[in-house]
């Protein structure tokens, strides 16, 4: 998916995002060269004879080129964007850094390549079914119940 052509770019191939596709068409550019990118951010969206998918840049650093425009047809397997990673990312990121506001994260989901992500919410789990009450401490009609579900004691 990924190669090195120099010691600090790395070059990022259109992947196949369905089985034995061999085209996707450049929808939307979410970066733009001179911007900072980290490992799983969402740089284009790219439209198959499928679905539309967004892809996710599997590394950190800096855009350094788009090798297509939008609305581009681009085989798999063929290079699309270039980033600068390493010490280069490092050297170029400083201007760009002074520039780029601090946005904040978003909270729930994070936008993946397949499903819908890890949840960066704080979630409880619900308490076990045998975790109940004694059968003493519940209400009559609760006790017939758990009875009838061969839970309880007959009274």
């Amino acid at each position: 998916m990924t190669t090195m052509t120099d010691s600090s770019v790395r070059e990022f191939k259109m992947p196949d995002v369905g089985e034995g596709l061999t085209e996707a068409e450049i929808l939307k550019w979410y970066v733009q060269p001179g911007d900072t990118v980290t490992d799983g951010q969402v740089v284009c969206e790219v439209e198959t004879a499928k679905a539309a998918v967004e892809l996710p840049i599997p590394y950190d650093g800096v855009v350094r080129e788009l090798h297509f425009p939008e609305g581009t047809t681009v085989d798999v397997g063929t290079s699309i964007i270039a980033v600068a990673v390493g010490d280069g990312a490092a050297a170029a990121a400083e201007p760009v850094q002074e520039a780029v506001a601090e946005e904040p994260k978003p909270e729930g989901r994070q936008p993946v390549l397949v499903g819908y992500g890890v949840s960066t919410s704080s979630t409880k789990r619900r308490p076990r079914k045998g975790a109940e009450a004694p059968a003493a401490a519940q209400t009559p009609a609760a006790a017939i119940q758990a009875e009838l579900n061969g839970h309880g004691q007959a009274a």
